[in-house]
């Protein structure tokens, strides 16, 4: 069951860089803008490239250190559950948009933390 979380961290580490190398043509298709809106679009963006980072961290080092199988099995669920909120979240705009990687996204989401539940339950 660790190659499944493996997987689901490779997954969200990678969606992390998805996230950054675009960041600049994202930021410019939302013109006109203030500079100020310019800087909160960036860092939310960003934000999420830094969460899944911090999500794939969190579950390599979960599963690397081998602890109590309890509190693994209780992280991937709580980071499952985290990954569904936000498949969630970002759905709705994702079915309204023409950009296929806001479609793509809540399906990758989800993927992972079905990976993590699975892994969870093994």
């Amino acid at each position: 069951m660790q190659v499944l979380a493996y997987i689901a961290a490779a997954t969200r580490a990678l969606w992390g860089v998805s996230h950054v190398i675009p960041t600049r043509r994202v930021v410019a298709g939302f013109a006109p803008i203030t500079a100020a809106n310019r800087w909160v679009l960036m860092q939310e963006w960003l934000a999420e490239a830094f969460t899944m980072w911090g999500i794939a961290a969190l579950i390599v080092t979960d599963t690397a250190v081998q602890g109590s199988a309890s509190t693994r099995d209780w992280v991937y669920r709580v980071l499952a559950g985290l990954l569904l909120a936000l498949a969630t979240l970002t759905a709705r705009p994702g079915r309204r948009t023409q950009v296929i990687w806001f479609k793509i996204c809540p399906i990758l989401l989800s993927g992972s933390a079905a990976l993590l539940l699975i892994a969870s339950a093994g």
